[in-house]
């Protein structure tokens, strides 16, 4: 009987891997030096355009300092894309971030960096 062929060999397999040492067994282990979990990071940011006006607030609720940028590209193509000024936005901080174009407002975004 074929069936009882293929149950023996399942059967001695399993045997032979819950013999094994524990050493032997693939687990998860945290490597030395590395957090178990990532890191969180980066502000949370709303953006609200207005005509011209760009507004921001970046809200940072991790412990790791959050440099934020605004960054505006205009509509047309003799207005100046501006990229603002960086500001820390340090743990439990929220901060404001404004620009503008001189007509339309093309498109906006915030970026992020970690400061050590």
């Amino acid at each position: 009987m074929r069936l009882s062929r293929s149950l023996t060999s399942v059967t001695v397999a399993v045997a032979l891997v819950l013999s094994l040492p524990y050493e032997a067994m693939p687990h998860a282990r945290a490597r030395g030096g590395e957090p178990p979990f990532p890191q969180l990071f980066g502000a949370q940011c709303r953006t609200t355009v207005s005509g011209s006006q760009v507004l921001a607030y970046c809200h940072n609720p991790y412990v790791d300092t959050d440099r934020v940028r605004l960054h505006i590209e205009c509509d047309r193509w003799w207005d100046i894309d501006t990229d603002g000024d960086p500001v820390d936005a340090g743990p439990a901080m929220t901060v404001r971030l404004s620009g503008r174009c001189w007509k339309e407002v093309r498109s906006v975004w915030i970026s992020h960096q970690k400061v050590s």
